[in-house]
């Protein structure tokens, strides 16, 4: 049972970490080109739209991952990363809320939770479709 306990929290921060690697990493990438600022978002809503739109992906990518890592029940160990997005997400929203737009921040928060079940139900699909493909194979 500990096992199992520990592999379920490996996941999850498997998950996690892969989500703040890739953010922080195209984060600065894009801070060292110029393209935004170190110390605010108080920019054009069409970047804080693509910002948004590259941390929705990158947390896709670390709820599928927590999903195939997961020792059991997949969906359940992804919506236990989007809850932790919401937490920490609510967070940032409170302490950092004179670094940008409001709606920014809280949008981070809205999405954590849809996003990571999307992650978990890709992670279904794709292995519904595996399994379905092994048996045809094997008859």
């Amino acid at each position: 049972m500990a096992k199992n306990i520990f592999k379920s929290v490996g996941a999850v921060i498997t998950g996690f970490l892969v989500i703040v690697v890739f953010s922080v990493g195209t984060d600065a990438v894009l801070k060292a080109a110029g393209i935004l600022p170190y110390d605010h978002m108080f920019v054009s809503t069409g970047l804080i739209l693509s910002v948004i739109f590259y941390r929705a992906v990158y947390s896709l990518i670390g709820c599928y991952i927590t999903a195939k890592i997961a020792p059991h029940s997949p969906m359940k160990h992804a919506l236990a990363l989007g809850l932790l997005g919401v937490v920490i997400s609510s967070v940032g929203a409170v302490m950092a809320a004179d670094l940008g737009p409001a709606w920014y921040a809280w949008t981070l928060v809205i999405i954590a939770m849809p996003i990571a079940w999307l992650g978990g139900k890709l992670y279904q699909v794709l292995l519904d479709r595996d399994r379905l493909g092994e048996s045809i194979r094997t008859k």
